[in-house]
């Protein structure tokens, strides 16, 4: 009997002037755009992994703010089923010679046409989701996340 394990990962929702920092990265031979996102590592509270993700794929230190949603996805293509905290919030500084993950191109800062400009290229369904959602006004407080370690 094999154990099912979905992916636990984590995305920051950036807004600025407009615009939300997303992630140009090469993915399995595509080029997508993605939120600052990555995998919670052991030990690691969801809010942490945020801030870590963030800093690694961009190079921008992130402050969360609030819990935007949770969201499951399953990739057909693959069959792995993922499980997303999103976070909103705000970067406070920029260290722009920091080396970005390997896979990453850039930090893109894109407004909604932007987006909509390159919705093919989104890596899932998940980042349009984060956006609609943070748009909408969803906020949950950060406390709604119990650390039990």
């Amino acid at each position: 009997m094999s154990i099912w394990k979905p992916h636990v990962t984590v995305a920051a929702v950036v807004e600025r002037e407009g615009r939300f920092l997303l992630v140009e990265e090469e993915v399995e031979g595509r080029v997508v755009y993605n939120q600052p996102a990555g995998h919670l590592e052991p030990g690691e509270t969801l809010a942490a992994a945020a801030v870590r993700e963030t800093l690694e794929e961009t190079g921008y230190d992130f402050v969360p703010e609030a819990l935007v949603g949770i969201y499951r996805w399953r990739n057909a293509a693959n069959d792995i089923t993922f499980l997303r905290a999103a976070f909103a919030g705000r970067v406070t500084g920029h260290h722009g010679d920091r080396p970005l993950d390997g896979g990453v191109i850039r930090a893109v800062w894109f407004d909604d046409a932007d987006i909509a400009r390159h919705v093919e290229r989104l890596r899932s369904p998940m980042v349009q989701h984060c956006i609609d959602d943070y748009r909408s006004g969803r906020r949950y407080p950060l406390e709604l996340l119990q650390d039990l370690g």
